[in-house]
């Protein structure tokens, strides 16, 4: 997850910087990090919950 936050903090810097200093470019790539950040949050947690399914019917099998 540390991943994610950094990508998404990275983005809200650039974000903010573009929007006041008028670079509409900087601007769009701070809202792209962070939407790649999102996306990759949600892909960690996904990634979490069937690990513990997982392990979850190892337990049930055995």
């Amino acid at each position: 997850m540390r991943k994610s936050r950094t990508e998404k903090s990275k983005g809200r810097i650039k974000e903010a910087a573009g929007k006041s200093t008028g670079d509409r470019m900087m601007e769009a790539e701070g809202k792209a990090d962070k939407a790649k950040g999102t996306a990759r949050e949600a892909m960690e947690k996904v990634h979490e919950a069937a690990g513990k399914a997982g392990e979850a019917m190892k337990r049930r099998a055995s």
